[in-house]
């Protein structure tokens, strides 16, 4: 393996970069959607016993909306 200072001195010695993965991101949003479900029920639980305030509510809605939002943004892009 080369050294910084040799690969900083002579990058064109250095090795080529590898080619990118195809990764479908879909299966990452869905868990992440079901997540904050998950945590909307906890939180709407709480809430109807008054343990907590709304705030927590708003946010795990917005989780599920930005999870669907890169869910759909996901099935746009070619390869992922």
């Amino acid at each position: 393996m080369p050294s910084l200072i040799e690969v900083v001195l002579h990058p064109d010695r250095r090795q080529a970069n590898p080619e990118p993965l195809d990764v479908s991101l879909r299966p990452v949003f869905l868990v992440g959607i079901v997540v904050w479900l998950v945590a909307l029920g906890v939180s709407a639980l709480l809430w109807w016993r008054g343990t907590i305030d709304s705030t927590s509510l708003w946010v795990c809605a917005t989780g599920m909306l930005l999870g669907a939002g890169g869910y759909l943004w996901s099935r746009q892009k070619p390869g992922r």
